[in-house]
């Protein structure tokens, strides 16, 4: 049994796209699913993003309106307005706008930004026009924020001409994650964590994990007050273990005792008696082993034909 809370560590970053996997561990017995649930939970809800929360369309007084000209009703237009995604370096509400006449298609490109706005999907529809002499004229409230914000929660819904839009901030588009067996020496009953997060290219993976992970921190902090657990890294302690013996032992002797195939009793009785590698094993002299708790004459017998089989 361990004493001592051990922390994990991000021991692969698998980035295809907009797309990662993160490989997180060791992690102690259970402790998978509950980090992957709760930073599943704050990937999808809590991640800052930004959306349009009001528009206004040159032309329409309300939503229920069709433009002369253009394919789509505003309805549909307030829609597609809902899948434009933006990058924008400033706290406050930013205006843009659109302007676009002539035949075709209107799309994200065709957005005025300025310089605390960019568009990251500029091919993405927004209406279509019929003739060369139809235009269409949009002006457009982005703001940032988390999670979801209502049509009565906009600020912009203050203005009589504006038509306010519900908004889902999160740049996060979809997070799986599942749990496997791992180990770290003779602790074979450890988690191996992977998330997998898809975002909608306004933000990297990564840094979306990493603000996840930071607000959940941020969270617990609070709780704990200032009570500290002593912790220690998996990774550190191997490489201790590995510094301080590598350059004194032979590669074989640092073999774990339950590689060696012996029986389950003479295995869980070498454990017992805190003997956890072949080289503890081989400083045991016969008699000392004879008098090991729980360690018969069988066992015994079974030790020493090992060793005779490795040579040692």
């Amino acid at each position: 049994m361990t004493k001592t809370i051990h922390t994990p560590s991000i021991t692969n970053i698998d980035e295809t796209g907009n797309s990662a996997t993160f490989t997180v561990e060791p992690l102690l017995a259970g402790y998978g699913m509950t980090l992957g649930n709760s930073i599943r939970r704050v990937l999808l809800t809590s991640i800052s993003g930004a959306a349009v929360t009001a528009f206004k369309v040159k032309g329409a007084s309300h939503e229920f309106t069709t433009l002369p000209g253009v394919k789509e009703d505003v309805v549909q237009i307030m829609l597609n307005l809902k899948g434009l995604r933006f990058k924008v370096f400033s706290d406050e509400p930013q205006t843009i706008t659109l302007s676009k006449k002539g035949a075709g298609p209107v799309k994200a490109a065709d957005i005025s930004g300025n310089a605390d706005v960019e568009v990251v999907n500029k091919d993405h529809l927004i209406a279509t026009l019929d003739s060369a002499k139809d235009s269409i004229e949009i002006e457009l409230v982005v703001e940032t924020g988390r999670g979801y914000q209502s049509v009565e929660e906009s600020t912009a819904r203050k203005a009589s001409d504006m038509i306010a839009l519900d908004a889902i901030f999160s740049p996060v588009l979809r997070v799986r994650y599942h749990v496997e067996n791992t180990r770290v020496g003779q602790m074979t009953n450890l988690d191996k964590l992977m998330v997998t997060v898809d975002t909608d290219a306004t933000i990297t993976p990564k840094d979306a994990f990493e603000e996840a992970s930071a607000i959940l921190a941020s969270q617990y902090q609070a709780l704990a007050g200032q009570t500290e657990v002593a912790s220690e890294s998996f990774a550190s302690k191997s490489e201790e273990s590995h510094v301080e013996t590598s350059s004194e032992d032979p590669e074989e002797l640092l073999v774990s005792i339950e590689d060696l195939n012996f029986s389950a009793r003479t295995t869980n009785a070498l454990i017992n008696n805190d003997i956890h590698t072949l080289k503890d094993l081989f400083t045991l002299s016969e008699i000392e082993l004879k008098e090991l708790k729980g360690f018969g004459s069988k066992a015994l017998d079974e030790v020493k034909d090992k060793l005779a089989e490795m040579e040692l």
